[in-house]
């Protein structure tokens, strides 16, 4: 960085959130804070259950990450009172979400900016390793996002088009790729999601979802 430093740290207007900077300039979200403090916590023999909760929204880099290190992986709904309820269930000592919301029970019950900040830095520190290492771990896999203005929110799956344009997407894309899609919690949207190692197929079937879901619930 221009002064530098070795880490740039962003919090959001209540410090419940963070995302850092390393000291290439690459921006760190969630899915790679989550995995550098996974790692950290396992070495440290303080990731009970050798689990971490993230939600629907991580990236399948983090996934197939988590996997390489040999650590569980437990998928929650979008929100961080979703991702509590599934540590809770799954007894996890470390979830959040890709948006930079960390919870660590160990010492508090919802997200905590600087307390993330804290355990980023001590894994840093304790591995000796600049911040663009820790967060090579992962590789993030392109990714299309659109949200969709609609008119009336029927379950998706009461849309057999849709349904069947979803199977036949993730069909094509097998282990290299998935669709998603949902309604936002708090806007009359649909939201449609596509990853893939492959940014102009993500593209192509994000596209073709959006046109499909207009059509029958557009706004």
């Amino acid at each position: 960085m221009e002064n530098g430093a070795d880490v740039g740290l962003g919090f959001d207007g209540d410090g419940d959130r963070l995302i850092a900077v390393d000291e290439k300039a690459n921006v760190l979200n969630g899915d790679h804070l989550l995995l550098i403090l996974a790692g950290f916590m396992k070495k440290q023999g303080t990731l009970q259950n050798n689990r971490v909760v993230s939600t629907i929204m991580s990236n399948m880099g983090f996934r197939v990450a988590l996997k390489t290190m040999g650590i569980e992986h437990e998928i929650s709904d979008v929100g961080d009172r979703y991702v509590m309820e599934k540590m809770i269930a799954t007894k996890a000592m470390l979830g959040g979400e890709d948006s930079g919301h960390v919870i660590l029970p160990e010492h508090h019950t919802t997200g905590d900016g600087m307390l993330t900040a804290i355990k980023l830095i001590m894994a840093m520190i304790s591995e000796s390793k600049p911040l663009s290492e820790l967060g090579s771990l992962m590789t993030m896999f392109p990714r299309c996002l659109e949200a969709v203005e609609v008119r009336c929110r029927p379950d998706l799956h009461t849309i057999p088009e849709l349904e069947e344009a979803i199977k036949r997407i993730e069909l094509n894309l097998g282990k290299q790729g998935r669709a998603l899609v949902r309604y936002s919690g708090t806007q009359p949207f649909c939201r449609v999601m596509t990853e893939c190692s492959d940014i102009d197929k993500a593209k192509e079937y994000c596209g073709e979802l959006v046109d499909l879901i207009n059509d029958k619930i557009g706004s």
